[in-house]
């Protein structure tokens, strides 16, 4: 069997999800044998990784997520032509085991509760073979990783796991144990992965060309530093290795009888009582850093309730008979932060760009947050937007001819235009005014295109 049959034999096994979602001994050998090794017993991982149509699709994906580039300065729409170009002498050095990534370009992405994370950004080329890697090595793995597991995996999302969330609150579970691991993906240790990886992975090729990703290194203001543990966010082959690197926590939390969510490093155990609570949180912590060596951040970790915890910028509301997915707090205030970033009056945009850019805004925020079942905390913004864009046209009449003309041709009295127009309040304050109002109804903001999508 050639690595072509073999591959079309794996795909179209893993078209069937009773067998795929099978975590038996057996079905993991049957995937691993099929995938990694031919008739004679020789390991062909490596070749499968190459196959044609797993590289098609690798770059594919790659041009698709599109990304900035490398070190190396190649984009991704260069990326195609230039892997066609260098096939023969990219696989050759893959086969051979002689392949060297080039170091990732770090990065820094402020955090919303403050602080950066580090994100490296490989190169476009080292980036397809990332992906092409990833896509093997799920089939090998994901079948056999815990259900309560949802990040980062086929068929699987934050929304699954917000659903999860509210099922358990819903079964009773009271409270919530929030563990946040410090610098995680900057944290793994190297040896313990590929350790794990070399259960499953037989050919030698594949663990170094993993090992070779890993150390890579890292450029930063022109300098280039080794790294040595962790494994660098913006990586294709990154959420994989931690999904393989915690499902050994998913599995101790599962051997001591415990409900949990995890989505990549965020996870939330749920117990009854507050003393479950406190001894879990205590032998949990205990657990991450002395077996998986890694550091529980004290400060950030939590016990608490269901409806005040946070968690994918979601809680639920406060019943235990019917609890329901309601947006969290803190996720509506950066949403005002991001609007008055968007409104602001001194930016010097005109008011058509303004409502362009908050469609798209609230567009793809709705795409995330819309799996909402409670909208108390959505009703005040629509009013809140279009004062705000009030306050925007206020400041784009300049002077008081333009304000006094600008209402008159409204429908305003010529009495109410003048005081109103010759007003001394500032823009904010004159967006509540009444014949502000009147002049700019919310039937005007949408015959302009706003539309809310939570309305």
């Amino acid at each position: 069997m050639n690595s072509l049959q073999q591959w079309k034999q794996l795909e179209l096994y893993s078209h069937y999800p009773s067998q795929t979602a099978s975590r038996d001994t057996s079905s993991e050998e049957f995937i691993a044998s099929r995938l990694s090794e031919s008739p004679t017993g020789q390991i062909r991982l490596m070749e499968s990784i190459l196959e044609r149509n797993n590289m098609r699709r690798a770059i594919r994906r790659v041009i698709k997520n599109k990304g900035a580039p490398g070190v190396d300065g190649m984009s991704v729409r260069k990326l195609k032509r230039y892997f066609k170009r260098h096939r023969a002498k990219i696989e050759r050095a893959l086969l051979d085991g002689t392949y060297v990534p080039m170091p990732v370009r770090q990065k820094e992405i402020p955090k919303p509760g403050g602080g950066v994370r580090l994100l490296g950004i490989p190169t476009a080329l080292d980036r397809a073979i990332q992906q092409a890697t990833a896509q093997v090595l799920t089939l090998i793995w994901d079948h056999t990783f815990s259900e309560s597991s949802f990040g980062f995996r086929p068929n699987r999302s934050q929304h699954d796991a917000i659903r999860q969330y509210r099922e358990y609150v819903r079964a009773g579970f009271g409270y919530v144990i929030d563990i946040d691991l410090s610098k995680f993906f900057d944290r793994v240790n190297h040896d313990r992965l590929l350790a794990r990886l070399a259960t499953r992975i037989k050919d030698k090729r594949v663990l170094k060309l993993i090992r070779s990703f890993l150390t890579s290194g890292v450029m930063v203001g022109g300098l280039e530093e080794p790294t040595k543990e962790g494994t660098p966010q913006g990586g294709p082959l990154s959420p994989l290795l931690s999904n393989i690197v915690l499902d050994e926590f998913d599995k101790e939390l599962e051997k001591r009888g415990l409900r949990f969510v995890r989505y990549a490093d965020d996870c939330v155990i749920f117990v009854k009582s507050k003393r479950a609570a406190n001894r879990v949180m205590e032998s949990i912590s205990r657990f991450i850093e002395k077996k998986l060596r890694l550091k529980v951040n004290k400060e950030k970790s939590a016990i608490d309730l269901p409806w005040k915890s946070k968690y994918l910028g979601f809680c639920v509301t406060n019943s235990r008979a019917n609890p329901k997915i309601r947006i969290h707090w803190k996720s509506i205030k950066r949403f005002r932060e991001r609007v008055r970033q968007i409104t602001a009056r001194r930016r010097g945009r005109s008011l058509s760009q303004v409502i362009s850019e908050l469609r798209e805004f609230m567009s793809g925020w709705w795409n995330y947050f819309g799996i909402t079942e409670s909208f108390n905390r959505l009703r005040p913004l629509a009013h809140w937007i279009r004062r705000r864009l009030r306050a925007v046209i206020w400041k784009h009449w300049k002077n008081r001819r333009t304000r006094v003309g600008e209402l008159l041709k409204r429908g305003v009295s010529r009495t109410y235009a003048v005081t109103t127009g010759c007003a001394r309040k500032g823009p904010w304050r004159m967006s509540k005014v009444k014949w502000v109002h009147i002049a700019l109804p919310d039937a005007y903001f949408t015959s302009l295109g706003l539309v809310f999508p939570w309305i």
